[in-house]
């Protein structure tokens, strides 16, 4: 699927910061990522650092293979979908909980995160050309 320079820019920049994400789970933001565990899952914080851990490096494997491996960039943009979706709960605990992190030490705060979870998912369709080979797909 072609895409634009400027569609390849933003793909590379959303691969940057998924990189730059994933080091912090694995190191300078580990902490702030455990906040975002959701409570339903088990408490104890040794499961937590593993669920914290394996999401980070699944972030830099994403991430690296957005900059990348440009030809497999439709299904790495879906899968990035996918990964999306599935840490979503973890902010909606986070706004359901009151659990402050990231500097979302507010209820507002932590609802207007909510909203940028789909702005990351479109980014991540669009960047990658996956929209367009959706769309196509269907017709």
């Amino acid at each position: 699927m072609r895409t634009s320079t400027f569609q390849n820019i933003m793909r590379v920049l959303l691969g940057a910061m998924m990189t730059f994400a994933g080091i912090g789970h694995l190191t300078f933001q580990r902490g702030e990522f455990q906040a975002q565990v959701p409570r339903w899952l088990p408490n104890s914080q040794e499961f937590m650092d593993v669920v914290v851990l394996a999401s980070g490096i699944i972030e830099i494997s994403l991430g690296l293979c957005l900059i990348f491996w440009v030809s497999k960039k439709v299904k790495i943009g879906i899968l990035l979908v996918i990964f999306y979706i599935l840490i979503f709960p973890g902010n909606i605990s986070q706004y359901t909980n009151g659990i402050d992190a990231f500097g979302l030490d507010t209820d507002q705060k932590r609802l207007i995160r909510l909203f940028f979870q789909p702005v990351l998912i479109l980014w991540a369709l669009w960047s990658t050309g996956a929209l367009k080979y959706l769309f196509s797909k269907k017709n």
